[in-house]
């Protein structure tokens, strides 16, 4: 996410001396080429050479000041080099199911998996967020590389958590992947962005970020 923020800051500098450009130009156009004020006529002028190299080129130049910074996010975001652990999530009508298949429960012996379900506006205690709130959430430790494996059971779905800049697609009978590393402790929402049915705004998000030891400790109340 902090990529994506800083490459967005980036494009914003660039399309602000473009929009500066662009109205200084017409602009003087308008004040200096006007049928009133006229220091300009050739009758027989169709071309410039020089000039119409230039404002091709020059766009191509910017075109790529701003595609490069952006491919190389997209392929550190494809990237996922030795995770530390895996969360799968898998998108249902209309709640979210997670499997942490690193870790046993140590009771049943069996993976820990877990279903996430909204919680109703009567069950909520106060300082919880309405419509973002759920009855079990998922717990991740910071400073871990963590790799989340998204699909569906039924239609498509969406897992996104926009303060953690993750957006994909839930798609039935396909795996899609994407990583993830939380610099801070922390609580992060999210919710379904992929009209999935009636349902669609009763799926929410929510992950909270804690110590390593932390981590341990809770993992194991599953």
């Amino acid at each position: 996410m902090e990529g994506i923020i800083e490459l967005h800051d980036n494009i914003m500098f660039y399309i602000l001396l473009i929009v500066v450009l662009v109205c200084w130009m017409i602009s003087s156009a308008v004040v200096n080429f006007n049928e009133y004020n006229n220091h300009f006529s050739m009758k027989y002028l169709n071309h410039g050479m020089v000039l119409e190299i230039v404002w091709t080129i020059f766009p191509c130049l910017i075109l790529l000041m701003i595609a490069s910074p952006s491919f190389i996010l997209l392929y550190l975001n494809d990237e996922v080099v030795l995770p530390a652990m895996t969360v799968k999530a898998i998108g249902y009508q209309w709640y979210w199911s997670y499997e942490l298949s690193d870790f046993l429960n140590t009771t049943t012996n069996q993976t820990i998996e877990f279903d996430s379900y909204l919680l109703n506006d009567e069950m909520l205690e106060l300082g919880q967020m309405r419509w973002l709130d759920v009855d079990t959430w998922l717990y991740v430790p910071t400073n871990t590389h963590i790799r989340f494996i998204i699909t569906s059971m039924d239609v498509i779905h969406d897992f996104a958590v926009p303060s953690l800049g993750i957006k994909i697609d839930a798609n039935p009978g396909r795996l899609n992947m994407t990583s993830v590393i939380i610099n801070r402790n922390g609580v992060f929402y999210g919710m379904c962005s992929e009209l999935c049915g009636v349902g669609h705004s009763m799926m929410p998000i929510k992950i909270e970020s804690v110590n390593v030891e932390d981590f341990l400790s809770n993992i194991m109340e599953y």
